[in-house]
C-alpha cells in the first residue's frame, strides 16, 4: 500500500499542473525585498521558489530593493537616515552609498541563483538606458537624487530572456544628463511590469496581504478586482504604506498585466504557495475579465 503522504506529495504536483501549462514560457516580475531580504533562510527560500520558476517554463525577473541594508550603511558612515512621506532622502552621499549596497546585493543574489544551477545577469537600471527617469519631489519638496521613471528601455532584458537567462535588476536610474538616481523598487517593478507585457507581478512584503480592515486579521482578503482596489485607496481603510502599493497593482492591471500579487514574503516558499494552488495565500488584484482559479479536476 503505497503511503498517503506520497499521494499527498503527487496531489499537490498535480494541483500545479495547470498553472504550469498557463504559464509556460509567460513572463512574471518578483519584486524582492523587505525581511526576506535580510533573514538568510527566507532569502535561500524566495530564490528556491524563483529558480523552480524558471525550470518549469516561466520567465522570471527580479528587481529588487535593499532599503534596510542601505539605512544600515548609511548609519555606519555616521549619518541618519532620512525619510519624507515614506522616500529616503538621498543627497549625493547617500546616493553613493544606496549604489554600492544595491550593486553588492545585486551581486549576491545573482550568485544564489547560479548555485542553483540556473544562468543569471545582474543588471543595473543604468544598463542599456533599461530605466530614464527624472527628478522625484515629495508634495513639492526636494528629497535629493530619487528618481521618478519616465520611461523604459526593455531590449536589455528581452535578450536576457530570449539567452535564457534570468535577469536580476536593481532600481538605479539616470536622467537625460546621466545623473544617477535612486528609484523605489515598487515603482521600478511595476514599470517593467507593464513594458515586458508581464503576466504576473508579485511583490513580496511583510505583510500577509490586503486588509478591509488594517487592524483586523481576519478580513484579509484573498481577491481584488481593479475597481474595488481604487475603493480600498479612496476609503482611507487600508494602511498607509500600502496605498502605494496597491495604487502600483492598479496601474500594472491597467498596463496590461493580468494579475498582480502581494504576497507576505516572510512565509516560506510564498511564491509556490500562491502561484501553484488554487486558494493562494496572499491577495490577488485582477482584471474583471481575469481568470480566477484553474479547475483541475
Amino acid at each position: 500500500m503505497v503511503k498517503q503522504k506520497y499521494l499527498d506529495k503527487a496531489e499537490v504536483l498535480i494541483e500545479a499542473l495547470p498553472y504550469i501549462q498557463r504559464f509556460n514560457r509567460k513572463i512574471i516580475v518578483v519584486k524582492y525585498g523587505g525581511s526576506a531580504m535580510v533573514d538568510e533562510q527566507l532569502k535561500k527560500t524566495v530564490i528556491q521558489d524563483v529558480v523552480l520558476l524558471k525550470l518549469v517554463g516561466f520567465k522570471p525577473i527580479i528587481v529588487h530593493g535593499g532599503g534596510k541594508e542601505i539605512s544600515r550603511w548609511v548609519s555606519k558612515v555616521g549619518k541618519e537616515p532620512q525619510f519624507i512621506n515614506g522616500l529616503r532622502v538621498t543627497d549625493g552621499e547617500t546616493m553613493e552609498l544606496a549604489e554600492m549596497v544595491l550593486n553588492k546585493v545585486n551581486k549576491e543574489l545573482v550568485a544564489m541563483v547560479e548555485s542553483l544551477g540556473v544562468k543569471a545577469v545582474g543588471v543595473s537600471g543604468k544598463d542599456g538606458n533599461l530605466l530614464k527617469v527624472e527628478k522625484k519631489y515629495s508634495n513639492g519638496q526636494d528629497i535629493g537624487f530619487v528618481g521618478n521613471i519616465t520611461e523604459v528601455n526593455p531590449k536589455i532584458l528581452s535578450d536576457l530572456l530570449e539567452k535564457d537567462f534570468l535577469p536580476i535588476v536593481c532600481p538605479v536610474g539616470m536622467d537625460e544628463n546621466y545623473q544617477t538616481y535612486n528609484i523605489n523598487a515598487d515603482d521600478a517593478a511595476c514599470a517593467i511590469a507593464k513594458q515586458m507585457h508581464a503576466e504576473k507581478l508579485a511583490f513580496l512584503t511583510d505583510i500577509e496581504g490586503v486588509y478591509r480592515d488594517p487592524q483586523d486579521p481576519s478580513t484579509l482578503i484573498s481577491k481584488l478586482f481593479v475597481k474595488e482596489a481604487r475603493d480600498l485607496i479612496h476609503s482611507g481603510n487600508v494602511g498607509g504604506g500600502m496605498i502605494p502599493k496597491l495604487q502600483n497593482c492598479v496601474d500594472a492591471i491597467e498596463g496590461g498585466v493580468s494579475r498582480v500579487h502581494i504576497l507576505d514574503g516572510r512565509i516560506k516558499h510564498c511564491l509556490l504557495l500562491e502561484i501553484f494552488t488554487d486558494k493562494g495565500i496572499g491577495t490577488a488584484i485582477l482584471r474583471k475579465d481575469g481568470i480566477q482559479y484553474y479547475d483541475v479536476q
